[in-house]
Formats: structure tokens, C-alpha cells, sequence
């Protein structure tokens, strides 16, 4: 969990400066003064007058730059415009030459969404590193050899043990991770199988979608089948197979005599023999027949895990020139920007209660891998910059998309918001953003709504 923390500390550092430098550059660009630029905030946030003080601090030129003391955000204090600090003394007497409210409105519109296009623009560039470092890996449905394993949820709306994808809403399914987003973000299609030679199509509904999130691993719905082929066991006390006969490379072939090959089957057995006394028979080295008793335990989990699905799949690797992976880079932005859209819009379905999985600061952090993976955190540094730019444009005041809406009314109307307007709609964004953080965080530590 430590290095989990410290990945999303770093990531949450890079996101932060890059995103405040955003808004830093527009203004230097348009001659604008640049009061502060912090990473986090030197004032207990969202009260601006209370705790104030920095962990670092130095002025260069007009601009005081500086470390807060308060983690999760950071800031850019434009002079002439009314921001986090919500300082309306600075909004008295007219208007200065460098101050944010004398620019342009098509000016103070770019310096706004600075912080949103260097977001963009770093997972464009993110997402061509990876390409071109190391290209592109997809596991063609195909190449399941066993098909897929399903859990209760997916065995309940029609899909079986060895199925084999082939299609999702008449579009053929290149890569098999593809279908968790597939059926997460478009309900109301139908997918087809392949099951015993034949096309199967099974609906996907919004229920199902439901009955999906509602369980606490989603992306365990639809697994990769594979045969038990054990790779290691619990050794701690609080599992049987700490006592048990098992060693890595164990094929385990039967539970009370009924034949298994599959790692599903052996769970679906566990499953049925809770609180009884079960034989697994295994097979070593090829050739040792192995009998060890165990009595199955109240949540049917012995403590044995089977080697990774990696070992009985071929995956492929699409590599990419420099000049190759430019509209690669910018088609996996537009389409994680997208995707990120269509699971805003889960959260307001009433059938899908989307809610019931938004997640805060640990959420975020369990999506960085337990072992460091220079790869995997610069997929998820790309994600989470595409996602940051898409809240940040949200029409909510305080977010720069409220600001953007600001501007917008000023350019249609040819008049500008009175202060006391943008103030008191500031106020009622900020309640509304931490109401979504108490929410999220809230649905973190103590699952609420689930």
C-alpha cells in the first residue's frame, strides 16, 4: 500500500503544477500579473482566511511561489480576479493594465482553460511515450484457448463458463480488455458468443450493468479461463492450505472425485461444499497423485491461487514509429476522454446507481500497482490527466468551466457579471465540489449507499 501512496502523491504533484502552470503561462503570455503559485494550499481549504501559512515560500519578481501546507489541489493567485482566496478588496477601485478583469475576454477565456489544454495535452504526450516505448498490447478475443470464467452476476444474465466473445454491438471485439468498457459504458446493446460452435447474442441491459458495479470487484464479472494450475498458497494460519499438501505447479484435477480442469470449477465447488469436508486430488510433476482433506470454510476460500492467465494466453504487441504514434497518442486520449464522459453519466442513472462506486483519494490510490511499474504509472498519470481536464470543465463555479460560462455570458451579453454575483455562485460551487468530496471520500472509508 506504502508504494501504492507514493505513486499517487507523486502523480497527484505532477498533475497539480502542471495544470496551476497551465493558467501560470496563459497569464505571463497576456501580460498579466501572477500574485502566487502554490502546490497545495497555504490556508485550510475551502477557508481562505484560516490557517494561513506555507511550508515554503520564495518571491520572484511579482510572483511568490510556494509549497501549502494542505495536500489534494494547489492554486494560481491572477491578479484583478476573484479565485479560491475569494478576496473582493482586490476587485475594488478600476481596473490595472495587468490585472486579470482589463484583459480581453478572449484572453481571460485562454488563461482559464490553460490548466485544462496542458492536462490534454500532457496525455497526449504521455500516451506517445508509451507507444512508441513500448507499443501496444491487445489480447485478441481468439486467442482465449478456454473461453472466458464468469461469476454469479454474468452467469445470471446469460453468459457461460467458455464462451468466447466475439462481438459487441455489431462491431467485432479486438481486445478482450475492451469488453469491461464496452458493457460498463454502452447498456442496451447485446453481445455475441461463440459457445459450442454456435453465435450466441446475449443482451446487455442496464440491470446487468447495475448487478455488475454493485459487486466489489466490477472487472471480476468476466474473467480469462484458465486450468487450476496452482502458483502459490496461503501459508498464513488463517487459511487451510497452509497445512495442506500443495506445492507451486500442482495441476489440481478433482474435489470429492468430481473431475475439474478449470479454476472456476474448482470455486464453484468450493462454493457448494461450505462447511464440509472436501478431498482435492492434484496432480505432480505429471505424475504423483496427491489426496489432501480440508474442511471448506464459511466464505469458501481455502487459500490457493492459480498461476496468472498471462501463462495460457498469446498476447499482441503492436509497436509504433515516432511519427506512427502521433494519432495513436491522440486517438487514446479523445477516446479515454470519452470514456470518462460516459461513466460521469453513469453516476445520474437511476437504474444503474453508478453513485454507488464513486470513489475518492483512495480509490485513486488503489488504481497505481502494488510494485512500482514505470509503464502502468504512466497509464494511469495519462488517465488521470484526461480526467482531470474533464472535471475541470464541468460548468460548476469555482471549476474552471464555471469560469469558461462566466466568460462566455460576458461575450454574448457584452456585459460582465457584477462581483457580487460570481461571488455568492462561487460559494455555492465550492459547498456543491466539497459535498461531491465528502461524498466520494465518505463512499471510500465507509462504503456508503453500497
Amino acid at each position: 500500500m506504502l508504494i501504492q501512496i507514493i505513486q499517487f502523491f507523486v502523480a497527484l504533484t505532477i498533475l497539480i503544477v502542471l495544470h496551476e502552470w497551465g493558467h501560470f503561462y496563459a497569464a505571463r503570455l497576456f501580460k498579466t500579473r501572477v500574485e502566487k503559485f502554490y502546490l497545495f494550499f497555504d490556508f485550510l481549504f475551502p477557508l481562505p482566511t484560516v490557517a494561513n501559512f506555507s511550508l515554503f515560500k520564495k518571491k520572484i519578481g511579482d510572483t511568490e511561489y510556494g509549497i501549502g501546507w494542505f495536500p489534494f489541489g494547489g492554486y494560481v493567485k491572477i491578479a484583478g480576479m476573484l479565485d479560491e482566496s475569494m478576496d473582493e478588496k482586490s476587485m475594488s477601485g478600476p481596473a490595472q493594465p495587468w490585472e486579470y478583469r482589463a484583459k480581453p475576454a478572449w484572453q481571460r477565456l485562454i488563461m482559464i482553460m490553460g490548466g485544462i489544454i496542458v492536462n490534454m495535452l500532457l496525455g497526449i504526450l504521455v500516451f506517445w511515450i508509451l507507444l512508441v516505448f513500448w507499443g501496444e498490447k491487445n489480447l485478441p478475443t481468439q486467442h482465449l484457448r478456454y473461453g472466458i470464467a464468469c461469476d454469479s452476476t454474468s452467469l445470471e444474465h446469460g453468459f457461460k463458463h467458455g464462451d468466447i466473445p466475439v462481438s459487441y454491438d455489431g462491431e467485432p471485439i479486438v481486445d478482450f480488455f475492451d469488453i469491461y468498457k464496452k458493457i460498463l459504458l454502452n447498456s442496451g446493446s447485446e453481445m455475441v458468443v461463440l459457445r459450442e460452435g454456435k453465435s450466441i447474442s446475449i443482451p446487455v441491459t442496464e440491470e446487468f450493468v447495475r448487478d455488475i458495479i454493485a459487486v466489489e470487484n466490477p472487472k471480476g464479472f468476466i474473467r480469462i479461463r484458465t486450468p487450476f494450475v496452482l502458483e502459490s498458497k496461503d501459508t498464513s494460519s488463517k487459511r487451510p492450505a497452509s497445512t495442506m499438501d500443495f506445492m507451486a505447479g500442482d495441476s489440481i484435477i478433482a474435489v470429492n472425485n468430481t473431475p475439474i480442469r478449470f479454476f472456476d470449477e474448482f470455486v464453484d465447488q468450493m462454493k457448494a461444499n461450505i462447511g464440509k469436508k472436501v478431498e482435492i486430488i492434484s496432480i505432480r510433476n505429471k505424475r504423483d497423485t496427491i489426496r489432501t482433506s480440508t474442511m471448506v470454510p464459511t466464505d469458501g476460500i481455502i487459500g490457493l491461487a492459480p498461476k496468472e492467465a498471462a501463462h495460457f494466453v498469446s498476447f499482441v504487441r503492436q509497436e509504433y514509429s515516432p511519427l506512427e504514434a502521433i494519432p495513436a497518442a491522440f486517438a487514446k486520449t479523445w477516446s479515454t476522454l470519452t470514456d470518462y464522459a460516459l461513466q460521469f453519466k453513469l453516476i445520474f442513472n437511476k437504474k444503474i446507481q453508478g453513485y454507488k462506486k464513486v470513489g475518492g483519494f483512495g480509490s485513486m490510490t488503489k488504481a497505481f500497482a502494488p510494485v512500482f511499474n514505470l509503464e502502468y504509472f504512466l497509464t494511469i498519470l495519462a488517465v488521470f490527466s484526461i480526467s482531470l481536464a474533464f472535471m475541470n470543465f464541468l460548468p460548476i463555479p469555482m471549476l474552471d468551466g464555471g469560469y469558461v460560462i462566466f466568460i462566455l455570458i460576458e461575450m454574448i451579453t457584452g456585459k460582465e457579471l457584477p462581483v457580487k454575483v460570481i461571488s455568492y455562485l462561487n460559494l455555492i460551487g465550492m459547498m456543491l465540489i466539497i459535498s461531491l468530496m465528502v461524498f466520494a471520500n465518505g463512499n471510500d472509508i465507509f462504503g456508503f449507499w453500497r
